[in-house]
């Protein structure tokens, strides 16, 4: 029989439906057995009366929390079951997978009049079973809400006449400053782990596609043990030909955060509320902007804050944290686009103005500089020139005006639903951690 998935189980009532899934919980009783089964879209009530099912008795007194099975039998209303309404009544039971003493605690146990209260297993030890921590309902939902807000991000773009590119992540040459890479031995010769797309996304403004974008991991050689640093990510990065400036990149930018989020909003912003205690809070346009120097002036003036010597031409970790607290009080936003950084703190690619000002943002997009010669030269200043020469030749032949930008699909999920970047992530990556 084909199995049913349990969000679908009401439409089999009076019927008979086979389920499958992980045992959630199991009351094993004299004359009655109650076995709550799981899958992905639910949870569903088995109810044995053992005196009509004795062929069930023995595989049921082998079965533990987090063991898989497998019922077939009639689906029934009983208004006394809290789980919708619904239970099945098994006439076969197939035991998958016995699962042994579960190794950590997936959530804190409260106390009872009987028994003291159990501590949550600590992240790190919880990590080293990731499997069987994602089985928690929270989990599944927080991947869920990943899956949607890429879909939605991806669905956007299809919509503006976006292609999507797979560029290779085995690359020649460093693809930003050459520092926090990961060497590789590529046969007889040094490889690295891309850092970014970068320089593959504006070969596809030189190859004349105009508009691409790409979801794929991203590798950063950095010894940080933040609550928002790992050495590998998932990345969402586009790039966009024919821009009158960079404005027109934090303007596409807004608009997919705001399409994207609505989305999440409408299919999980009430689970979002009831599983993480968070208010999922769409964005309005447009998002505010403010320069860096009008930024430290702000935060000077309202919290005293100032950066230490030679910090100024850059966004410094206290700065990005007091400036939510400060877009929310005078815009009563969740996004703000800060402009006018230094050059010696941005990219060699980045356009400049007259004045020497990188022409991007953080949130994090820029414009680009496609004239081969301006190029060349930004790139010797920071003494890049050998290292990205298969790069510049993309702009030798023609290369339309473009910008673009990256966000970090695993720190937005984290910032969505106010997480730890290691929970926020499929399987954390960090100098220490390469298991499971």
């Amino acid at each position: 029989m084909e199995r049913t998935f349990i969000r679908d189980i009401r439409t089999k009532c009076g019927e008979t439906a086979k389920v499958s899934g992980f045992v959630e919980n199991i009351r094993d009783g004299k004359s009655m057995a109650f076995i709550v089964i799981k899958d992905i879209t639910g949870k569903l009530q088995i109810t044995v009366e053992k005196e009509k099912c004795p062929a069930l008795v023995d595989d049921i007194a082998r079965i533990t929390p987090d063991s898989v099975i497998s019922c077939t039998g009639l689906v029934a209303e009983n208004e006394y079951v809290k789980m919708g309404g619904i239970e099945l009544l098994p006439t076969e039971l197939e035991i998958e997978s016995v699962a042994d003493a579960l190794p950590i605690i997936r959530k804190e146990i409260p106390a009872t009049k009987k028994k003291q209260a159990v501590e949550r297993s600590a992240i790190d030890q919880r990590l080293n079973y990731r499997w069987i921590d994602l089985r928690t309902d929270e989990n599944q939902l927080l991947f869920k809400v990943q899956s949607c807000l890429v879909n939605a991000m991806r669905e956007y773009l299809l919509k503006k006449d976006f292609i999507e590119i797979h560029t290779p992540k085995l690359i020649g040459a460093a693809s930003e400053s050459g520092a926090d890479v990961f060497e590789v031995e590529y046969f007889d010769r040094k490889a690295y782990l891309a850092q970014s797309p970068q320089f593959y996304k504006q070969m596809a403004m030189a190859a004349g596609f105009e508009r691409i974008f790409e979801v794929g991991p991203v590798f950063r050689a950095e010894k940080s043990f933040t609550s928002k640093h790992t050495t590998e990510f998932t990345g969402f990065d586009l790039e966009f030909s024919y821009i009158e400036s960079y404005r027109d990149v934090m303007q596409i930018e807004a608009e997919i955060l705001t399409y994207a989020l609505g989305v999440v909003n409408e299919k999980y912003g009430e689970r979002i509320k009831e599983a993480f205690d968070i208010e999922l809070i769409v964005p309005t346009l447009p998002f505010p902007v403010i320069t860096l120097a009008e930024l430290y002036d702000a935060l000077e003036k309202e919290y005293g804050y100032v950066p230490a010597e030679g910090e100024r031409g850059d966004l410094t970790t206290e700065a990005e944290k007091l400036s939510f607290d400060w877009v929310k009080k005078h815009y009563n936003h969740e996004f703000l686009f800060i402009t006018d950084y230094s050059a010696e703190k941005r990219a060699f690619y980045h356009m400049r103005d007259e004045n020497g000002v990188p022409q991007g943002y953080d949130l994090i997009g820029a414009q680009r500089e496609h004239r081969y010669e301006i190029l060349k030269k930004q790139a010797d200043e920071k003494g890049l020139g050998e290292d990205v020469k298969f790069y510049l030749e993309f702009f030798k032949y023609g290369c339309p005006p473009h910008g673009g930008f990256g966000l970090g699909v695993d720190r937005l999920t984290m910032l969505l639903l106010g997480l730890n970047i290691k929970e926020a992530m499929f399987l954390f990556r960090s100098p220490d951690r390469l298991n499971p």
